[in-house]
């Protein structure tokens, strides 16, 4: 019970942290610059050890016990964090930054169902890449600008992050049926994307022992 409780609270908090960074990226008007302010969220969440669904899925497989449990904790946690902070802002009165956000998640919703997995797909090799390179490089300098980058790419070429969509879905305010498939192939999506990539580089592990 202790251990759920402090996988929600990590989760929650990781949760309220990419809020914020989706809400730093609604306020500006320019992709690059709001991406840079995004990937301070995923910055602190990975130096500071908190749990985010696409920093921990890729780890699903191999499967070891209790491993769906903490992603599932995750996720709801990070639901749960990003969905409060998300709503606080709506009453924040920067009508701006919340017709931005309506502006890109009508683009989202837009998309095919398959293009929406491809590019969650994309998301969840950069998210992969982007927490496993912070663990593994030596050089913090490097770990950091990976992360950076990471983020800045996947806002960029506009790969779909599934716990940041929520924040533009509130923000939005579309709690369509739509929307929520729209969130679900997204999980999907980011999921597929990160356990192939580690699965992959398990591989090469192993062809280079």
């Amino acid at each position: 019970m202790k251990h759920t409780y402090q996988t929600l609270m990590l989760a929650l908090f990781s949760g309220i942290l990419v809020g914020i960074g989706g809400i730093l990226y609604v306020s500006s008007s320019n992709k690059i610059i709001g991406g840079v302010l995004f990937s301070f969220a995923l910055l602190l969440i990975v130096s500071r050890g908190y749990y985010l669904f696409t920093g921990k899925v890729g780890y699903l497989l191999p499967y070891k016990k209790g491993n769906l449990k903490l992603i599932g904790l995750t996720l709801l946690g990070n639901t749960v964090g990003i969905s409060l902070i998300s709503a606080l802002f709506l009453l924040s009165g920067k009508n701006n930054a919340l017709l931005n956000a309506q502006y890109i998640f009508a683009g989202k919703l837009a998309q095919s169902w398959l293009e929406t997995l491809v590019l969650a797909i994309f998301c969840g090799f950069m998210m992969y890449l982007a927490v496993d390179s912070y663990d593994k490089i030596k050089n913090q300098i490097a770990s950091v600008f990976v992360v950076i980058f990471a983020v800045v790419i996947f806002i960029v070429a506009g790969f779909e992050h599934s716990i940041a969509d929520m924040s533009y879905l509130v923000l939005s305010k579309t709690f369509t049926f739509e929307s929520l498939l729209f969130i679900g192939i997204v999980i999907i999506g980011n999921l597929i994307g990160a356990v192939a990539l580690n699965l992959l580089q398990e591989q090469v592990k192993k062809a280079l022992k």
